[in-house]
């Protein structure tokens, strides 16, 4: 029987985040309205002074939240998640992971969502254009640095190798829980591991939004392409 769910009731949506704020309110809020039904939301270790944002996630009956009593870093909390989806919700197309700043856009889960459940064999990335005009030029030397690399030393071609939109087919889940990483590292090992074993990706077109605040006090072009070139070549060595 053919399944006729809409990826709002056929993909988990999964959002890590650690001390979040109003921002991570109204992406949830925004889902919820949107009609997803399957939020699941992971708080790995937040200080008390931000339970009230989890508090209210879990007021809505579409979000599950998960809790490390301690801080764990961004990969266990993907894979607390994926262990989550796995076990409790089996029926599910897949999950797509988003992160909590408002940098995806609805459309653009959606579209990646969807053309995942059109393609149950392969991952879909959601990739940004750093071509486009007003893209902070160390963003573009970062990715543009790190994409090189990815193709030197492993043949991979892609477009935007640190987006965090990417939604995962169902059946992947148990490969993707035991990949190594459980901090930043474990993102970039996606992408690696899935090149070793044989799981193909698309890219998805997303857009590119960056707050300029937020932005500016977090990105590092060179930090991050020198940590990322770190987790290439102790994979490409092992």
């Amino acid at each position: 029987m053919e399944d006729k769910r809409s990826c709002r009731e056929a993909v988990a949506v999964i959002l890590p985040s650690l001390n979040p704020d109003a921002k991570f309110s109204r992406v949830v809020d925004g889902l919820v309205e949107d009609g997803f039904q399957h939020i699941i939301i992971v708080d790995d270790g937040s200080d008390a002074e931000h339970q009230l944002w989890f508090d209210r996630a879990a007021g809505h009956p579409q979000c599950t939240v998960l809790h490390h009593g301690v801080n764990k870093g961004k990969g266990r909390a993907l894979k607390t998640a994926f262990a989550h989806v796995a076990e409790k919700l089996p029926e599910l197309k897949g999950v797509i992971t988003i992160d909590g700043d408002g940098q995806h856009l609805l459309p653009d889960i959606i579209a990646c969502a969807d053309r995942m459940i059109e393609n149950a064999d392969k991952v879909v990335l959601g990739c940004r254009d750093f071509d486009q005009p007003g893209v902070p030029p160390r963003s573009v030397a970062g990715n543009k640095t790190t994409n090189r690399l990815f193709k030197l030393f492993y043949g991979i071609t892609i477009s935007d190798t640190q987006t965090g939109l990417r939604a995962i087919p169902q059946q992947f889940l148990p490969r993707f829980l035991e990949m190594e990483g459980e901090r930043f590292e474990y993102e970039t090992n996606m992408l690696l591991q899935m090149k070793k074993q044989n799981i193909v990706f698309l890219e998805q077109p997303i857009a590119t939004v960056y707050d300029p605040e937020d932005y500016s006090s977090h990105y590092n072009a060179v930090k991050d392409s020198w940590r990322i070139f770190k987790i290439m070549m102790k994979n490409k060595f092992r």
